[in-house]
């Protein structure tokens, strides 16, 4: 039966979450159960693509890019696919009538990383990071404002701008293995081998300022999303600020992390703040 296949996927979705991002899988079980499933699929289809462009380096990564590309394009056309993850991933496209663009911008992102290694203008900087993070905020909204186009125009902003913030974080972590492992440089005038407190600091406000924005469109969320999202923003904020605090050479030479036992007091606090409505 295809219900049953079709549940197989959902499951697939699910696992990719919780095996490639323990924060995120928690943030999810956060939502509410009407929605859980369709952030697992949107997730599950980005970490795959993601995968490709970063990981399979024994093989030939643009190859099976244009073999997914294609599987993905076939799939939203046909509404279903052998490929589990992106047979979740249609089934959410379709039903909150995800624009077609914002999957289409991420894809031109996650091709980019295929060959491009230093983001070396603003404006580069900026299409690669609407691509890759802020149409990823952007197909997540449509799932949490149930497909609304008056309320997905009202809040989108926030989202594209909590999607730059979660990624310019992960880009500021990651630091060390994007420049040594991948051979790659995102924040542009920024010399990463010689990464000082000044040039760290204005990337960390920069981030700041997006976290601020996008905390504008969280507080506005329906409540089936609000304290998934909360709890996402929280952790993301606290690993800021831990990188902040971080000497810019210890962030050069190891990737920071919030232990276990921060991240569900991180979890604590966000419910009581979310009962007390202070969100």
């Amino acid at each position: 039966m295809k219900s049953i296949f079709d549940q197989v996927s959902y499951e697939c979705s699910k696992t990719v979450t919780q095996s490639y991002s323990t924060s995120f899988a928690l943030a999810t079980k956060m939502l509410a159960p009407s929605i859980r499933k369709d952030i697992y699929n949107i997730y599950g289809f980005v970490r795959f693509a993601d995968e490709i462009v970063d990981s399979f380096h024994d093989y030939n990564k643009k190859e099976l890019f244009n073999s997914f590309e294609k599987e993905l394009e076939d799939s939203l056309l046909n509404k279903i696919s052998l490929n589990p993850i992106l047979n979740a991933f249609q089934h959410s496209f379709h039903q909150y009538n995800i624009p077609r663009h914002l999957v289409d911008s991420f894809m031109k992102s996650m091709r980019m990383d295929l060959d491009k290694k230093v983001y070396s203008t603003q404006d580069e900087f900026k299409e690669y990071i609407y691509g890759s993070a802020d149409v990823v905020g952007l197909m997540c909204l449509r799932v949490f404002v149930n497909g609304d186009d008056q309320q997905y125009e009202e809040l989108k902003d926030s989202a594209m701008a909590l999607g730059s913030a979660f990624q310019k974080v992960n880009f500021l972590r990651d630091l060390k293995a994007d420049y040594e492992v991948l051979n790659r440089s995102y924040f542009p005038n920024t010399n990463l081998l010689q990464l000082d407190e000044a040039s760290k600091t204005l990337i960390v406000e920069e981030i700041r300022e997006d976290f601020k924005k996008g905390y504008e469109g969280i507080v506005r969320l329906p409540n089936d999303a609000k304290f998934g999202v909360y709890t996402a923003y929280k952790y993301y904020f606290q690993l800021l600020k831990k990188l902040q605090r971080t000497p810019s050479l210890e962030i050069k030479n190891a990737r920071i992390r919030v232990p276990n036992y921060q991240k569900f007091g991180l979890l604590a606090t966000s419910y009581v703040n979310y009962k007390l409505n202070l969100v």
